[in-house]
């Protein structure tokens, strides 16, 4: 998948599943104050990416991952 496809289709799927318009969700935008995301809906956005996009992130691995940018890089790395 390329890199746009990827970043479109996760804004795509963060936006309506938490109800905020895509034009707010910017790669540098943090996931958490944008998506206004407690502890038990970063839980749920966890296993939307995962389901989604069939990889699994670690809870170590999340605090790497404050940004879209972060999200979208991750993400990229694990897709073929």
């Amino acid at each position: 998948m390329e890199k746009q496809e990827l970043i479109k289709r996760v804004n795509s799927v963060l936006a309506e599943e938490f109800e905020v318009e895509e034009s707010v969700i910017t790669p540098e935008g943090n996931i958490k104050q944008t998506l206004e995301l407690d502890s038990l809906s970063l839980v749920d956005m966890v296993a939307l990416i995962e389901n989604e996009f069939g990889v699994k992130i670690a809870s170590s691995e999340l605090v790497k991952i404050p940004t879209f940018q972060d999200l979208y890089d991750y993400l990229a790395e694990r897709i073929d």
